[in-house]
C-alpha cells in the first residue's frame, strides 16, 4: 500500500502476523461499552498495526476513519490518537490529519511500545536484542554500584532471592511463573540497590527482556536455567561489598542467558 490517505476500515482486524489473534485486542462492536476498555482496545490494535507495518510510516487517516472502523465516538477516537501522539507514533494537524511517524520518533522505552514489539513476530527478535544490549550496558554497572551503595536490608533481600532462585532451579515450583517472578524481583532489587534513580526508573524496560523470552519466545524457557549459582555469587559479592566481582558476575549472568537463548549481541 502506498503512503498517503486511506481508510482504516480497509485494514484487517485480525493481526495473525503479530500473534495478536492469540490473546490480543478483542474486536469492538458497540459503543455501549465503557470508554476505558474501548480506548485501550483501539489503542492496542492501532499501536500493534503501526508496529507490524500493517499501517505504514507516512500513511494518513482521520478521526472519522477510526470512528467508522471501531464504531466509537469521536471522544474515544481522539483520546486514542492523543495517546499515540504522546508515544511519538503519530502526529496530527487539522489540515493533514493523522500521520504515522517512523520508529526513530517513538518513545521506545514506553512499556506499551515494548509490549507491541515483543508481540509482533516481525519485530520481536530486534526488540529482544535491543533490550539485551541495554541490559549489558547498564546492569553490570548497577551491580557494581549496589556492592557499595546497597542498604543492609537490600543486601539481605538480594541474598534471600538468590537462595530462592537456587531452590527453584533444584526443585521447580508448582506455582506457575514463580521462577520468572523471583528472577524479576532479584534483578529489580539490584538495579534499585545501585542508588541510581535513573537505573531504577529503567527497571520495567530492562526486565521486559526476561518477560519477553518467557512469554513470547519460541521456547518457553526457564529464565534461571543454569544461572542460579551465578545469581548466588552476585548476591554474595554485593553483600560482601566486592564491586569488581559484582560487575563481572552480573556480566557473566547476562552472557550466559544470551548464549543459552541464542540471542545476537
Amino acid at each position: 500500500m502506498d503512503a498517503g490517505n486511506y481508510s482504516l476500515s480497509a485494514l484487517p482486524r485480525a493481526l495473525s502476523n503479530c500473534g495478536l489473534t492469540k490473546g490480543g485486542s478483542p474486536t469492538v462492536t458497540s459503543t455501549s461499552e465503557s470508554p476505558t476498555p474501548l480506548l485501550n482496545t483501539v489503542l492496542d490494535e492501532i499501536g500493534a498495526e503501526i508496529v507490524s507495518g500493517t499501517i505504514e510510516t507516512g500513511q494518513r487517516f482521520t478521526l472519522r476513519d477510526i470512528c467508522v472502523r471501531f464504531d466509537i465516538s469521536r471522544t474515544v477516537a481522539r483520546e486514542a490518537m492523543r495517546a499515540l501522539e504522546q508515544l511519538g507514533m503519530v502526529s496530527s494537524s487539522r489540515r493533514v490529519g493523522i500521520t504515522v511517524l517512523p520508529l526513530s520518533e517513538w518513545s521506545v522505552f514506553d512499556q506499551s511500545i515494548i509490549d507491541w514489539r515483543l508481540a509482533c513476530e516481525a519485530s520481536q527478535k530486534k526488540q529482544l536484542n535491543s533490550l539485551n544490549q541495554l541490559r549489558l550496558a547498564i546492569e553490570p554497572i548497577a551491580a557494581r554500584m549496589a556492592a557499595t551503595e546497597a542498604t543492609e536490608e537490600e543486601r539481605e533481600e538480594i541474598l534471600e532471592l538468590a537462595k530462592r532462585l537456587h531452590e527453584l532451579e533444584m526443585k521447580p515450583s508448582r506455582r506457575v511463573g514463580e521462577e520468572l517472578a523471583t528472577d524479576l524481583r532479584f534483578h529489580s532489587m539490584v538495579l534499585h540497590a545501585s542508588g541510581n534513580e535513573m537505573f531504577a526508573a529503567l527497571t520495567p524496560s530492562l526486565l521486559s527482556m526476561l518477560k519477553g523470552k518467557s512469554v513470547f519466545g519460541s521456547e518457553k524457557r526457564n529464565p534461571i536455567a543454569g544461572t542460579a549459582h551465578l545469581h548466588q555469587e552476585l548476591a554474595r559479592a554485593i553483600a560482601e561489598q566486592r564491586p569488581d566481582d559484582a560487575e563481572n558476575i552480573a556480566r557473566a549472568i547476562l552472557d550466559e542467558a544470551r548464549a543459552s537463548a541464542g540471542a545476537k549481541a
